[in-house]
């Protein structure tokens, strides 16, 4: 056995140990940790309550139906509908998955094959890369550069060779905070019908725009059949370790991504689910005012980091920002985010293990504002230390 390598050719160089290694950091120095994206306080009451509630009632104890249980399909339908104008069939076009994460998976083992090639935004979220992988296929980055991170939609265009199966979209993007304009999604979208390509549109921080807005590519003409788009519970609601996804998308896409997901975790979350429905069934001002508390946390954050003298780059959607360190007279991310802790008492985490090539964001640095105003200000003040 030891002639063969322990990890999957593949899968070299996708892991994620950075974030471990940060978050390491932050426990064994007292750091604030903002690097890793997840918030530091739970979402609405009445949405955890309805957790409990359907654990002690026996609902979801059990294996849920492997395409997730009715109510939550009908409310992710009804969320589609409500907000986007788009009609799914709950039974055949809705399939509820362990997080966004393995929606994403299971596309890509379900609709690639080995040797097809993936256009990707880069910086792309890191599991975006092992999944490509997983499947047997090849990545096509599409660098985003600073200060705005748009595309280059020639550069798209020029990208798409034979092999092309494939592009992955995330809008509002991680880790930039590029929202897709209107604009830029119908040349996209008549890209993909011209090439005749298939779309996998990452979504979700779809409630978490703050300039602009979001429109789901599914929604333009020639789109509805051709794209998967996924999103979750976990950023819009703060119940992160929930691991509660979903995608709509036309009932064939959707019979092959049921496919694959069968043989990855089959089934989970079942108590969850039911909370999760009445969680999209929330009135409009609970969508509202998570986009509007979020977006004075960015403002601050992205002032204090200013004000520290980081190079910011404000975001439009998310729950980072992005920096560049080169004005601080810095010239290396992984270093700089090891001696933050020590520095200043705050973690962040370097941008370019979002790249193929980490000398593309050598300099850039990400950090999360998805945390309470009072440790915002506190990791600011602390930043004013550089």
């Amino acid at each position: 056995m030891r002639d063969r390598p322990l990890l999957n050719r593949r899968l070299e160089g996708f892991s994620t140990t950075i974030f471990a290694e940060m978050s390491a950091l932050a426990v064994r120095t007292g750091a604030i940790n903002l690097g890793q994206g997840f918030p530091d306080t739970d979402g609405p009451v009445e949405v955890a309550e309805a957790a409990a509630r359907a654990v002690r009632d026996g609902r979801g104890n059990q294996y849920p139906p492997g395409s997730g249980v009715p109510e939550l399909r009908e409310a992710v339908a009804e969320h589609q509908r409500h907000w986007y104008g788009l009609s799914f069939d709950p039974d055949s076009e809705v399939l509820v998955t362990a997080g966004a994460t393995e929606a994403i998976a299971a596309s890509m083992l379900a609709l690639l094959e080995p040797g097809d090639e993936v256009i990707a935004f880069e910086p792309f979220y890191d599991s975006y890369a092992a999944c490509i992988a997983m499947a047997g296929a090849t990545r096509v980055p599409l660098t985003l550069r600073a200060p705005d991170f748009r595309p280059d939609l020639d550069a798209l265009r020029d990208a798409v060779t034979p092999r092309t199966r494939l592009l992955l979209l995330n809008s509002p993007h991680n880790p930039t905070g590029m929202v897709l304009t209107r604009d830029e999604l119908a040349a996209i979208a008549e890209l993909a019908v011209a090439r005749d390509l298939l779309v996998v549109t990452d979504e979700v921080y779809e409630h978490l725009v703050f300039d602009g807005e979001h429109v789901p590519l599914s929604s333009l003409p020639g789109m509805r059949e051709r794209t998967v788009a996924i999103s979750s519970a976990g950023k819009t609601f703060s119940f992160t370790g929930w691991k509660v996804g979903w995608l709509t998308a036309a009932a064939e896409l959707v019979a092959a991504v049921r496919t694959a997901k069968q043989f990855l975790t089959y089934v989970s979350g079942g108590p969850f689910q039911y909370a999760v429905a009445e969680a999209l069934r929330l009135p409009d001002a609970y969508f509202t005012g998570c986009r509007d508390d979020l977006r004075a946390k960015r403002d601050l954050l992205a002032a204090g980091l200013a004000a520290a003298g980081f190079e910011v780059y404000e975001p439009q959607g998310t729950y980072f920002v992005t920096t560049d360190i080169a004005p601080l007279g810095e010239r290396d991310g992984f270093a700089f985010c090891r001696g933050l802790p020590e520095r200043c008492g705050v973690v962040a985490v370097p941008n370019a293990v979002f790249y193929d090539s980490p000398d593309a964001g050598r300099t850039q640095v990400r950090f999360a504002f998805c945390k309470r105003e009072a440790v915002l200000r506190e990791a600011v003040d602390r930043l004013g230390r550089l």
